[in-house]
């Protein structure tokens, strides 16, 4: 028997076993032949770019309801080391050590949010960056009201990046509630250590101020994090902000796996790969998702999101079967590039292009945000194996439509945004 191995089950790693196990059954190949086997710390697949919603059982997806229709055996466990010599990967389960062997392996674990060296951020800064951290952080906001420290509703938000911006948003609707719907004590701070607030989000940068404002979050520049406490934080400057929560969205980097690979990283330490998602150099070995990086439409670099992350899944599951058979693999390349950023009751902001150009705002905008969230990059989830495997087709997703627009995908209206089919 031959193994395909895939590494992580997030959005690249669950689309890329499905991926494989699609053209498995497409060739007729039988699983006593080739076997697909996927290593994932927890037993489901989290919706991450979901984690700065309320409701986190939304989010969770559990791995038996998606890979044992199409005949993927996973793995719970956590991936320790890899051979890449004796083409190997260590695992550590909650029953002890073990190891796996593979013909080839795909490397989708991923990223993990930066965290400097600053005082009391790992003791006292909460995130959204894991399931696990989002459940964190809604069990410290359900015990605020019964706390009597200074600054007990208010939030600091650190980090005006795409997350930082959606859980700022969320919050002050989040807080008022947990205040008993009162909003005198009630205040979040979006804060950044850039010039301006959101400052490469292009044409929705004055669109996300204009939000920010109407839902009352202070917006904080050129802000420099010294320390966080139990009370809250110290910038450089010696000013303190009381704050009971302090979030900190200080962006991402690669899987620190990805530095056991003889291979020239880029500056968020992804792996270099080709337009067939192999990594460069190393052989047997593909790549996707927040780990892997390529010019996606041969000028500018994937994206760590699930935009660029599930394309690139559909693509290494295809491709890893076709290298371990012998047969032409698909070259992976996307030419559109879209935004679309939640901002709380509000609404949401689309932009259209690498440049962000602006293509709709409020309430149309939310629209399509929330199906893109609550059903675009789910999976099937009905059990059926033909839609299962139907849905890792190795083709490129189609962008949100805009009605109306052309070729220009541009809107001046609020109507702008017909649907995201």
């Amino acid at each position: 028997m031959k193994r395909i191995v895939v590494l992580g089950a997030g959005f690249a790693g669950l689309w890329s076993a499905i991926g494989a196990a699609r053209k498995l059954e497409e060739l007729h190949v039988s699983r006593d032949d080739v076997e697909v086997v996927v290593i994932n710390k927890y037993p489901f697949h989290n919706i991450r770019v979901r984690n700065y919603e309320e409701h986190l059982e939304e989010t969770i997806v559990p791995l038996s309801e998606v890979f044992d229709p199409v005949g993927v055996r996973w793995i719970e466990g956590d991936v320790s080391d890899i051979d890449l010599d004796g083409k190997a990967v260590v695992i550590e389960t909650p029953t002890g050590r073990t190891w796996q062997s593979y013909d080839r392996l795909v490397f989708a674990l991923g990223s993990k949010l930066v965290r400097p060296p600053i005082k009391g951020l790992g003791s006292y800064a909460f995130d959204v960056d894991t399931y696990q951290g989002a459940k964190r952080l809604e069990a410290h906001l359900a015990g605020l009201a019964s706390s009597h420290a200074p600054g007990r509703f208010t939030a600091l938000v650190i980090g005006a990046g795409l997350t930082g911006v959606e859980i700022a948003a969320e919050l002050p609707a989040r807080l008022r509630k947990l205040a008993g719907g009162g909003a005198a004590d009630v205040k979040v701070i979006l804060a950044d250590r850039t010039p301006r607030i959101a400052q490469e989000m292009g044409e929705a940068r004055p669109v996300i101020e204009h939000a920010m404002a109407a839902l009352d979050v202070e917006l904080r520049a050129s802000f420099f994090l010294r320390e966080v406490d139990e009370q809250g934080a110290i910038l450089t400057s010696g000013e303190r902000i009381f704050a009971s929560t302090v979030i900190w969205c200080g962006g991402m980097q690669a899987h620190p796996m990805t530095e056991l690979f003889p291979v020239v990283h880029d500056k968020h330490g992804r792996l270099p790969v080709d337009s067939f998602l192999r990594v460069k150099g190393v052989a047997d070995v593909f790549a996707a998702g927040d780990a892997a990086s390529l010019l996606i439409d041969g000028r500018h670099e994937t994206m760590m999101s699930c935009q660029h992350g599930r394309p690139m899944g559909r693509f290494a599951g295809h491709n890893v079967v076709c290298d371990l058979l012998g047969l032409e693999m698909l070259p992976l390349q996307i030419d559109w590039y879209t935004t679309v950023l939640d901002l709380g009751p509000w609404g949401a902001v689309y932009t259209w292009g690498w440049e962000r150009q602006l293509a709709a705002e409020g309430m149309s905008a939310k629209r399509v945000k929330q199906r893109i969230n609550c059903e675009r990059i789910y999976p099937p989830r009905n059990g059926s194996k033909a839609d299962i495997l139907e849905a890792a087709r190795a083709e490129i997703d189609a962008p949100p439509k805009l009605a109306g627009l052309g070729k220009s995908r541009r809107a001046q209206t609020d109507t702008a945004v017909e649907s995201v089919e």
